[in-house]
């Protein structure tokens, strides 16, 4: 990892195409500004491992909910008749 040190004002550039300027500095945040092309996706690390975690929530399922889904499914009346 590189770490620099930058002043308010200051740039560091990745690539040819990408600036990253530091715009504000206080007590416990800096505030940046990115200049890139469209094409370059750029996301928050925190929200992106967020969503993982969520994900892997949502893929989990409950074996007896599943069954009592099948047992409906498997009786006629839960089709109307058919």
């Amino acid at each position: 990892m590189l770490v620099i040190t930058r002043k308010k004002g200051e740039s560091i550039l990745l690539g040819d195409n990408i600036e990253i300027t530091i715009v504000n500095i206080d007590d416990q945040n800096v505030k940046i500004a990115i200049a890139a092309p469209r094409e370059v996706i750029i996301l928050r690390k925190e929200l992106i491992k967020q969503v993982g975690e969520e994900n892997k929530s949502a893929a989990q399922f409950n074996i007896e909910e599943l069954e009592g889904l099948k047992s409906k499914w498997l009786r006629s009346d839960y089709y109307g008749g058919f």
